[in-house]
């Protein structure tokens, strides 16, 4: 119903800034929950930042160093700044358009649709 490809991803040095692009295709809706997800090699997937509407939430590993944003109900983005080594990883793209009170924005079993990734590699 909902398809998502991220772009966007590449090798940066440590300090340095790169923007993640999600493009959905399908049945999308203003009101759907946007997020973003990594995982490292031998690591869990773990949350780093959803937009509803207007609200947005980080991880605080990259809180007041990555923005996520929407231009419209069709593409989200991630910009990252101040990129460290341990910001290393696949970069998921995830939806889920049916969201109340008691949805966990942080949670990988919330999202139905998801993105088939985006490396990210930073260098020391």
């Amino acid at each position: 119903q909902v398809q998502l490809v991220e772009s966007g991803g590449g090798l940066v040095q440590a300090g340095g800034s790169l923007r993640l692009s999600c493009a959905a295709s399908g049945r999308t809706f203003s009101s759907s929950t946007m997020a973003w997800f990594r995982q490292a090699p031998g690591k869990e997937r773990e949350f780093v930042a959803a937009i509803w509407l207007s609200t947005t939430n980080y991880a605080d590993s990259v809180k007041g160093r990555f923005t996520i944003s929407r231009d419209n109900i069709r593409i989200t983005y991630l910009q990252m700044n101040s990129l460290k080594p341990e910001d290393t990883a696949i970069y998921y793209c995830a939806a889920e358009s049916r969201t109340t009170f008691a949805f966990n924005y942080r949670g990988r079993n919330e999202y139905t649709y998801w993105g088939q990734g985006t490396q990210v590699t930073v260098s020391s």
